[in-house]
């Protein structure tokens, strides 16, 4: 039997779901969403932070951390890499037959270090090894502290998820970096072959900035997010297609995949699978949130939406400028709201890990 996600995977495309929780593991979940076709797993501090605020999955040991003193921090990191290796070996399965193309989990490294160069690196060196996986990838945000981070961990094996990309130019620079860092890589005499790497360009969030401002122009809206993702793809396929690249794919080295992130719909008047049926294209990565996922099984489409479409892409994205709309203003206020989104969820997530721990140690008693 097929489904939508293994046709789109006959396209080239991987589906990965956006979202973790303990019950996913324990009940087997996962695996059935793997044995569905998903590939691999993506998380944020936003999906932790529900996770551990929304659930009694985490009651037990949370309760156990509080007795032994553990700090909120502490307890939060001990959660997370514990589900993320969970889901790895759930996932390694994936990694294994791919060739290490897919089955892939991803934690993110604290919001607080998003302009900190080298605490970014300090953190993800830190979290590659308390992982211990060889099927995880570090999250790291495409700021302009976060991009140098990038061509340094890949030059030490690290593998990255490049997270929060919503601008053109980040996204080169962010190319630009993993390609400097398997230079790095070969220069050292290592092995290319299983570094690996993928982009995450964030997508519905665009239209729901560029909407508010083409008012006066209806027939636009809707449009922006996915000419800014399509303009993207056809970045990739120009900068892997370089000598410098190629050189390197000689020695084993792969692309960098996009992987479309925030796909979910935010428009109830839009498609529920708008951000996953016009992105279909090979060589990509589309992680989707549970609802979404849903959706695209039910209903979604499969046909190649990416080939050739980056010039239409550009004309929608030039026209929604001679509309007034500053996208370099749009996507640079998109990634600080989302830098301080992440952060804000990462502390709301301690707050609620205190809070839990208090009212269990006092419900089972000290």
């Amino acid at each position: 039997m097929t489904n939508t996600i293994l046709r789109n995977r006959e396209l080239g495309q991987s589906t990965w779901i956006d979202y973790i929780r303990r019950s996913m593991l324990t009940t087997g979940e996962l695996g059935k969403l793997v044995r569905d076709g998903v590939t691999g797993l993506t998380s944020n501090p936003t999906i932790f932070e529900k996770a551990v605020s929304g659930s009694a999955d985490y009651d037990d040991a949370l309760a156990e951390m509080a007795r032994d003193g553990k700090s909120p921090e502490e307890i939060f990191e001990a959660l997370s890499v514990e589900d993320i290796q969970g889901a790895a070996d759930v996932l390694r399965g994936v990694y294994d037959e791919s060739g290490g193309v897919d089955g892939y989990a991803s934690l993110e490294v604290s919001p607080a270090l998003a302009h900190d160069t080298d605490g970014t690196v300090r953190e993800a060196r830190r979290l590659w090894a308390l992982l211990h996986r060889p099927n995880v990838l570090i999250k790291v945000p495409a700021t302009p502290a976060g991009i140098p981070a990038i061509r340094t961990l890949i030059g030490e094996d690290i593998d990255v998820n490049v997270t929060l990309i919503f601008s053109l130019d980040a996204y080169k620079q962010v190319m630009d970096a993993y390609v400097g860092g398997l230079e790095t890589l070969a220069e050292k005499g290592m092995s290319l072959a299983r570094a690996s790497s993928v982009a995450s360009f964030f997508v519905s969030r665009v239209d729901t900035a560029v909407d508010a401002r083409l008012a006066e122009h209806p027939g636009l809206q809707g449009k922006a997010a996915v000419a800014n993702a399509r303009a993207a793809f056809a970045l990739f396929e120009e900068r892997f297609s370089r000598p410098d690249f190629l050189a390197l794919e000689e020695k084993g080295a792969r692309p960098q995949r996009p992987l479309w992130a925030s796909t979910s719909t935010k428009n109830p008047a839009y498609p529920d699978t708008l951000y996953v049926d016009a992105l279909v294209g090979a060589r990509t990565v589309n992680t989707m949130p549970p609802d979404t996922l849903r959706a695209v099984l039910d209903h979604g489409l499969s046909a190649d939406a990416l080939s050739g479409a980056g010039a239409e892409a550009e004309r929608t994205l030039r026209a929604i400028a001679d509309a007034g709309v500053d996208m370099d203003a749009v996507t640079e206020a998109l990634l600080a709201d989302g830098v301080a989104a992440f952060a804000k969820s990462h502390e709301e997530a301690l707050a609620s890990i205190a809070a839990k721990c208090g009212q269990l140690v006092e419900a089972r008693g000290a």
